[in-house]
């Protein structure tokens, strides 16, 4: 497989995911990090950090609003729930398997 289909198949998988996650208003950002060791802010800061690698200037928040198909606030607003203490003792107790990029490592 050349690079440029590579690239066009990576990118395709990506929307799907980032589709599927915008669809699934109902799991919570701590769910995906407890379970997979990343979420949505995670994948923002990917995004983010693959367009600066390529000269594209690209704040934080602009990077949220493509993976969460609106601005943060209002998704947060709309969306999320407070975490409950179960969700937060496996949150930290799955911290060493969290992504880099998440910050939480």
């Amino acid at each position: 497989m050349d690079d440029k289909t590579r690239t066009e198949i990576e990118a395709a998988a990506f929307r799907g995911l980032v589709q599927h996650l915008q669809k699934r208003t109902d799991v919570q950002n701590i769910d995906l990090m407890n379970l997979a060791g990343f979420c949505r802010n995670c994948l923002s800061k990917w995004y983010r950090a693959a367009a600066e690698a390529r000269g594209e200037e690209m704040s934080y928040e602009d990077a949220r609003e493509v993976v969460y198909g609106m601005p943060y606030a209002e998704w947060k607003d709309k969306y999320q729930h407070e975490a409950t203490e179960e969700q937060k003792r496996q949150f930290e107790e799955t911290k060493p398997l969290h992504a880099e990029i998440s910050g939480h490592v």
